[in-house]
């Protein structure tokens, strides 16, 4: 079997998470990671017997200083890759592209950057075919992801008109709570739609979408509401089943005890999943209401792990691994754990 290479550029929330699930894949091998910094993050990289490489000369020589094995620069890695993915902290991919260019290097960066970095914005549901074979893709933000997958599941249920949605969104990253995090406030975006919605209409243009944010003081997870208006009268039963063809949208309820984001990440920590990560759109099934051609219903976005199936995918479409959108959702679902049901292996 044909392995692509991957190298990962950035090992931090997203670039460490993308190389664990790569090393998964039977289709692929990861060549190696790369950054800047010799702290705790690539301690581990080295740890799990990723090949570790330092962006430069100074960044390499910290590494050495820290005990860390360096097979080289990005340049080293780049030529012993098919494929590079960007996790670097936003606006700095924008800044790398150029070396993947000049090098041939067909790359991916993450919703960090602005669509127009790549001409293509990804989410594997929806437009896997518009990805394939392409130099490069932009996969979309976390809530952009929930955004996109759950709408395209009403889409191709044919009942979605327009939708309407307000996020709740962390503060920062959990690991940089003690840095950027926001106490005893809410701070609402200023713009409305706010860019998710936008960013939605980027992998789908079709989609009548508008959005609204809410910056609160917590770091574990997204909450969003939404309300559609559906093309026509519908039922809870025609709707759930609509969002069920979505294998990475999983339901819950309040009756299971799991009524808060906390509740949720220990359920994602008691199945074992690594870093208690939740790949999923975990959707409250009990909540959701429909009323004659209306939708109301809410849902919980992992900040962290969201983007992580569809970067494998990405992969797949760039390097032509695999022609059939689905087939690759299938493999990518099997090697995470992915399987539409949070507790189908617990009973």
């Amino acid at each position: 079997m044909r392995k692509t290479k991957v190298a990962v550029n950035g090992n931090g929330v997203i670039g460490k998470r993308v190389a664990d699930a790569v090393s998964l894949q039977d289709d692929m091998l990861l060549s190696g990671v790369c950054d800047v910094s010799a702290d705790w993050r690539i301690r581990v990289a080295a740890s799990n017997d990723y090949s570790v490489y330092a962006f430069d000369e100074a960044s390499g020589e910290q590494m050495k200083t820290a005990g860390i094995d360096v097979q080289g620069y990005l340049p080293d890695l780049m030529a012993a890759s098919d494929i590079v993915v960007d996790c670097t902290p936003k606006n700095i991919a924008a800044q790398n592209i150029e070396h993947y260019k000049n090098a041939g290097l067909k790359f991916i960066v993450h919703g960090g950057e602005k669509h127009e970095t790549t001409g293509h914005s990804f989410s594997a549901e929806n437009n896997y075919q518009s990805a394939m074979g392409r130099d490069s893709t932009r996969v979309v933000s976390c809530n952009t992801t929930s955004i996109v997958r759950t709408l395209t599941a009403l889409k191709k249920a044919g009942l979605l008109k327009r939708a309407r949605g307000t996020l709740l969104r962390r503060a920062t990253d959990p690991w940089e709570s003690h840095l950027n995090g926001i106490m005893n406030t809410l701070v609402p975006e200023k713009d409305i739609p706010s860019h998710q919605g936008p960013d939605a209409q980027k992998v789908d243009p079709e989609l009548d979408v508008i959005t609204m944010a809410v910056k609160v003081p917590e770091t574990l997870s997204h909450l969003h509401y939404w309300n559609v208006q559906l093309t026509r009268n519908s039922s809870r039963e025609e709707i759930l089943a609509a969002f069920a063809s979505s294998t990475r949208t999983a339901f819950i309820n309040y009756s299971d005890g799991l009524s808060a984001n906390n509740a949720i990440k220990e359920l994602m920590l008691g199945i074992g999943r690594p870093y208690g990560d939740m790949y999923e759109v975990a959707m409250w099934e009990d909540m959701l209401k429909v009323v004659d051609d209306e939708l109301f219903y809410a849902y919980v976005v992992d900040n962290q792990a969201i983007v992580i199936p569809e970067t494998i995918d990405a992969i797949r479409a760039l390097t032509d691994l695999e022609a059939d959108g689905s087939k690759s959702i299938e493999k990518t679902n099997s090697s995470l754990g992915i399987s539409g049901s949070f507790f189908e292996n617990m009973l």
